[in-house]
């Protein structure tokens, strides 16, 4: 009876472990083209920009790995396990945008801007447009 009971409570505890774990919406992906980054966690919402903690904890945001400024999600709601609908303001407060997150598969996700400003990305002092349908892949 011990055994039974205890085979249970160890197959109950790892079911609860996996669904935990299947969280789609939590993650770090980068795209190498453009040298971005996208960190989320639509989950919890408790993610710090760091060097810019001030803002307090977001959703998310996307970085540049070769300057440091930062676009903040500031809003995310999970349509379903595979797309969710973002906001985000730059980290000067002067652009905001509205995006879709989908995932379409397990190693991409697609970032699509939907409506507002463009994401801009500093590049040898000018400023470039990233593509309003960007690709990313999961951290490697």
């Amino acid at each position: 009876m011990k055994k039974i009971v205890l085979s249970i409570g160890l197959i109950t505890l790892a079911s609860y472990s996996f669904a935990q774990e299947n969280r789609p919406f939590k993650g770090y992906y980068e795209n190498e083209e453009y040298k971005v980054y996208l960190k989320f966690n639509f989950y919890d919402n408790n993610l710090t920009v760091p060097g810019q903690e001030i803002f307090g904890k977001l959703p998310g945001f996307l970085g540049d790995k070769l300057d440091g400024r930062k676009w903040l999600i500031s809003d995310a709601k999970i349509i379903n396990n595979k797309e969710a609908d973002v906001s985000m303001i730059n980290d000067v407060g002067s652009e905001d945008l509205k995006a879709k997150i989908q995932l379409l598969n397990d190693s991409t996700l697609r970032l699509k801007q939907v409506e507002g400003s463009v994401l801009k990305i500093a590049r040898s002092g000018k400023w470039v447009r990233i593509p309003k349908i960007l690709e990313f892949r999961p951290h490697k």
